[in-house]
């Protein structure tokens, strides 16, 4: 007798959402992850084919999700907007994120950094920065060809990806647009908006002014015209006046001679 044996179940495999780290380490890593991760999603608010994510874990490789990270920041040209559980490459069209973005902490150790710049250099990152807010460097790296290189100086680099420009000015990095305005955060933008709605105020206020010292002087104009037609008219029934009298008293001078 013959006995089939069950072939056993497929292996299921799960791909956590946390590596159980945390987002950041102190206030200054918070702050820049923010800082990039708010602005960026603003520079691309009308390109619909941008995701941008922070502290989302990437997974490269289906049915390996050991093989991992979770950068501060990342943006992914092609693919769309949209809320993640993670970054499953495979999902995503086989794309992976061109950016990346990390944000040193004093927690950061050199091994650490080493092993994520093989891992952005293995899966294909275009750029990848990384900034040390509390020594203000800024390390840049470029593909060239099959790998990822450093690029300096730092200071001034156009990303070629992003084409926003990285300015080492004490006692902060401050980031630009092609336009020149720098990356803010929330509560500069707030502050920002506050002053510019004050000054459409006060420029209203000043038009209406203008508007109204304009309506005056038209006002003054009309009264002097309508005062000059009046005295014209005054002048020459004046002179009408004088004509009649003058003619009156030729008329009562010949008749006076006739006599």
């Amino acid at each position: 007798m013959s006995v089939t044996l069950a072939s056993p179940p497929p292996r299921t495999v799960v791909y956590p959402e946390s590596d159980g780290k945390p987002m950041a380490d102190n206030t200054k890593q918070a702050r820049w992850i923010v800082i990039l991760f708010d602005n960026l999603l603003a520079l691309f608010a009308e390109v619909a084919d941008v995701f941008i994510a922070a502290d989302l874990l990437w997974y490269p490789v289906e049915g390996e999700p050991e093989i991992s990270q979770a950068p501060d920041v990342f943006i992914s040209f092609g693919r769309p907007r949209g809320d993640r559980g993670s970054y499953k490459q495979w999902e995503e069209g086989g794309i992976a994120p061109q950016v990346v973005f990390e944000i040193l902490s004093p927690g950061n150790h050199y091994t650490e950094m080493a092993d994520k710049l093989d891992f952005y250099d293995r899966y294909g990152v275009e750029e990848y920065y990384v900034y040390d807010p509390d020594k203000n460097s800024l390390m840049v790296y470029v593909r060239r060809g099959e790998v990822l290189r450093r690029v300096r100086p730092a200071d001034g680099f156009v990303s070629p990806r992003l084409k926003i420009r990285f300015q080492l000015t004490a006692p902060e990095m401050t980031v630009y647009r092609l336009d020149g305005r720098p990356f803010l955060m929330f509560d500069q933008l707030e502050v920002a908006r506050v002053r510019a709605e004050e000054a459409s105020r006060q420029a209203d206020k000043r038009a209406e002014q203008a508007d109204k010292r304009a309506e005056q002087a038209e006002e003054g104009r009309r009264q002097a015209e309508e005062a000059r037609r009046h005295a014209e008219q005054q002048a020459t029934q004046a002179a009408g006046e004088i004509e009649r009298l003058r003619r009156l008293l030729e008329a009562t001078r010949q008749t006076g001679e006739q006599m």
